[in-house]
């Protein structure tokens, strides 16, 4: 991001140009496959304004996994509000969201986890703890809108459900239809978590 001279810089502009470059960098490497010098490289920064915006690359990484926690999660809020107030139509709308999601070529899984998954240590299991509270809050939300006997125990069963198909979509897709299952499956619970003693919905 260089600047002819004389240019005034915009801090926030440089912040923000230096999230995106690292973001699809470490997306696609790892937290470890990339070092500081690769990711300035990249994001066509010096060290110095790295260290100035983010303090160290574990300041970066932090920067980076809350902005992609907070793009998903507010991207998956997004399309359940578009699908109207049935809690159905709103987790139907979250799985196929992400059915798009994994059917993209440069899907690797979920970052936020992933990086918790290679650095069992902070900052990634923080950001990854903060990532899926804003899934569970989005989950519990739908439960409670469908009137489920215990909202908050469907939450975490959808979300062990979106987890596990966010890694089989990774590793081991081979239809193409893993969100497809995990939706009917999300549907079952939900349908189970809402039936009345006697079978009255």
């Amino acid at each position: 991001m260089p600047v002819s001279k004389g240019a005034p810089l915009d801090p926030a502009r440089t912040r923000e140009a230096i999230l995106a470059s690292a973001t699809d960098l470490l997306y696609e490497r790892g937290l470890d496959g990339a070092g500081v010098a690769q990711l300035c490289a990249a994001v066509g920064a010096s060290k110095e304004t790295l260290y100035r915006h983010f303090g160290s690359k574990d300041g970066l990484i932090d920067a980076v996994l809350a902005a992609r926690s907070a793009r998903v999660t507010r991207w998956l809020a997004d399309a359940a509000r578009a699908a109207g107030t049935d809690p159905a139509a709103r987790l139907v709308a979250v799985f196929d969201a992400l059915g798009g999601w994994y059917a993209e070529p440069g899907f690797r899984g979920c970052a936020i986890v992933n990086a918790a998954t290679q650095h069992h240590a902070e900052p990634a299991r923080a950001a990854a703890a903060r990532h899926l509270d804003g899934y569970l809050a989005l989950l519990t939300d739908i439960a409670t809108r469908a009137g489920a006997r215990d909202p908050h125990g469907l939450a975490r069963q959808l979300l062990m459900l979106i987890e596990g198909a966010t890694v089989v979509a990774d590793h081991h897709d081979t239809d193409g239809r893993t969100a497809g299952y995990a939706r009917q499956a999300a549907l079952d619970l939900l349908r189970a978590a809402t039936d009345r003693p006697g079978g009255e919905a």
